[in-house]
Order: structure tokens, then C-alpha cells, then sequence
């Protein structure tokens, strides 16, 4: 008589089989995301288009004369990111909660987190990183000095993810209430405060000749963490607000 499998190995299987299936689920949403905001295109352009304006209202505004944009450039980039970052979040759950995808994701046998996770990668993919990719561009709008590039850049890239794992759990807050309004802003702005602190501190310490090491290793630090945290936080408030 043969032995049947043991324990070890049948547990072994199961998370064979387990893990592949999460996998295919986060894809599913990932491409599911991407066609959303393929046919939504036009919206998703927005955030871009807002930081571009912005930006070029103020050497209209400050005057273009040379050296005067310079000390002002990444912090006006910044802000640019910051604000245009606001756009995309009151519909990061809003058409699910609408057509009631929502409900179909906190009944999916794959963790709500994990689906979260993949919703915010998707909204920063979208928004925020076309964005970075512009900043080259606006800092040399507004007269960067050379040599902070990199510098502004590295803030950025580790900044903006940030601000999305931030934005998500505040719209997560909000998803129940219909039309949040000026709500989810002010539930944003001052969680984003000290990203921006540390994102254009790093550069302002740069063009200074200072020490700027500090800042961006404490934007990293808070992006794991909030890589960790900030899915869960958000799960937990999309369960709350449809219980």
C-alpha cells in the first residue's frame, strides 16, 4: 500500500497553488485599471496638464529675469506635483463604489490590500509619473540651477509614491460619503506637508552645498513604510465605509 502525501508536502502544493492564483488576480485588476484608464484617458491627462499650467504661471507672474525663478524652482515644481497629485484622487474609488466593482473587490477571495496596492501603482503609474517625467522640463522653465537635477529628480521618484500611498488611505476615508468635496484635500494636504518639506528641502540643502543624504533617506524610509501600512490602512477604511 502507498502512502499518501504528507502533510508537508500537501501544505507545500496548497501555497503552490494559493500564491500563483493571488498573482493572477493582481494582474486581472492591473490590466482591469489600465483599460479604465486608457478609456478614461482624457481625465487621466489632467493631472499633467494642471502642472504644466501652474508652472508656467509663474515666471509670468514672478518675471523671468535671470535668478529670480532660481531659488523658487524646485519648490514650485513641488507644489505643481503636490496639487496635480489632488486631481486623480476623488475618483480613485468613486466609479467602483458607483457601478459596484467596489463590492465585487471586498468580496474577492484575494486580500482587499493586495487589490489596493494595485489600484494605487495604477493611479501613480498614471498620474504622478508623467508628471516626474515632465519636471525636467518645468525645472528648466523656471531656471534650475545645473547640478540639482539628479537631486530633484531623487526626491521626486521617491516622493510621489508617497503621495499616492497617502492620498489612497484619505480617499479610502471619504468613499462613503458621495461627493466628497473640499473634504478630501484637507484630509490630504497636511499628511502631504511633510513630504514636501523633506522633497524640496533635499534641494534646497543641495544648491546650499549642505548635507541633503538626510531628507531623501527619510522619504525612502517613509516609503517602505507606507508601502507596508498604507494598503492595509485603506482596506481597512473601504471596509468600514461599507459595512
Amino acid at each position: 500500500m502507498t502512502a499518501g502525501p504528507s502533510p508537508t508536502a500537501a501544505s507545500n502544493a496548497s501555497a503552490s497553488i494559493v500564491a500563483p492564483s493571488y498573482r493572477r488576480i493582481a494582474m486581472a485588476q492591473l490590466k482591469r485599471d489600465l483599460a479604465l484608464v486608457w478609456v478614461r484617458r482624457g481625465q487621466a491627462l489632467q493631472p499633467l496638464l494642471f502642472a504644466v499650467m501652474v508652472a508656467s504661471l509663474f515666471p509670468l507672474a514672478l518675471g523671468a529675469e535671470p535668478g529670480k525663478l532660481a531659488p523658487l524652482a524646485a519648490g514650485i515644481v513641488w507644489v505643481c506635483v503636490l496639487l496635480s497629485g489632488l486631481l486623480g484622487l476623488e475618483a480613485l474609488y468613486r466609479s467602483d463604489a458607483a457601478d459596484g466593482s467596489l463590492e465585487q473587490m471586498l468580496l474577492s477571495p484575494a486580500p482587499l490590500a493586495l487589490l489596493v496596492a494595485v489600484r494605487i501603482g495604477v493611479h501613480w503609474l498614471t498620474t504622478a509619473l508623467p508628471v516626474v517625467l515632465m519636471a525636467p522640463l518645468l525645472a528648466e522653465m523656471l531656471q534650475l540651477p545645473d547640478g540639482l537635477l539628479g537631486v530633484l529628480m531623487a526626491s521626486l521618484l521617491l516622493g510621489t509614491p508617497l503621495l499616492s500611498l497617502i492620498g489612497a488611505v484619505a480617499a479610502a476615508l471619504t468613499v462613503g460619503l458621495g461627493r466628497s468635496g473640499i473634504l478630501l484635500p484637507l484630509l490630504a494636504l497636511p499628511l502631504y506637508v511633510p513630504v514636501l518639506v523633506f522633497g524640496a528641502g533635499s534641494v534646497a540643502a543641495a544648491s546650499e552645498g549642505l548635507p541633503h543624504a538626510g531628507a531623501l533617506l527619510l522619504l525612502a524610509g517613509a516609503l517602505v513604510l507606507a508601502l507596508v501600512l498604507a494598503p492595509l490602512a485603506a482596506a481597512a477604511a473601504l471596509r468600514i465605509a461599507h459595512a
